[in-house]
């Protein structure tokens, strides 16, 4: 599964103004080959969405559905029990690292100074969300990977269609793309996620 997540590259990042709103958006990500899909807790009954994704998604082995703004452990034990494979939170809290080994799933939380990335890498979290990454910028990636080669970085937060590709070449295993996806939403529809994730895709090949 971690292989998967790789592969797929992009987390979107879904913030939904109720749970209909976190789905379409999840869907049209998907249509548009983004499939690893981050419902936050800032999402209304952020579980049940989870819930329904897992549910609907249960066939499509590439499509992987995980819990974003995971606060504490309470939390992250709501979005085990809604079958969520990852939790994403902004900050690194060993409460919800040792709730995710003892349930076998993935725990990537928010760094931005290396001390934080080395206690995230000593409580075996596979993938270390850099976060805020408009902060730090592509080269920051670099300045670790100087020491520590073997770390997974994953920025989330200043993501754009512009820098993904430079987030790529700095050395990032995976970015975290959030309100870009729906910007458009409210003026021209869903389908605006999806030309947004294939545009997100296309930079990237490029």
């Amino acid at each position: 599964m971690l292989d998967v997540l790789k592969e797929n590259y992009f987390f979107a990042v879904v913030r939904g103004a109720d749970e209909e709103d976190a789905k379409e958006i999840s869907r049209y990500a998907i249509a548009g080959e983004i499939r690893n899909i981050e419902i936050t807790f800032s999402t209304p009954n952020a579980a049940q969405v989870m819930a329904d994704l897992s549910e609907e998604f249960a066939n499509r082995k590439d499509v992987v559905i995980g819990a974003g703004t995971v606060m504490d452990s309470k939390l992250a034990q709501e979005a085990i029990d809604a079958g969520a494979v990852f939790l994403v939170s902004p900050h690194f809290d060993p409460a919800i690292a040792s709730l995710a080994k003892e349930n076998k799933v993935y725990y990537f939380p928010g760094c931005a100074t290396v001390t934080e990335v080395v206690t995230a890498m000593k409580a075996s979290c596979p993938i270390i969300k850099l976060f805020p990454g408009g902060q730090v910028g592509p080269g920051f990636i670099k300045d670790i990977h100087g020491p520590i080669p073997e770390v997974a970085l994953m920025p989330s937060g200043g993501v754009s269609i512009d820098n993904v590709a430079d987030w790529k070449k700095a050395g990032a295993v995976a970015v975290g793309v959030g309100s870009a996806l729906a910007r458009n939403v409210a003026s021209q529809g869903y389908e605006s996620v999806t030309e947004v994730a294939k545009a997100f895709v296309s930079a990237l090949d490029k």
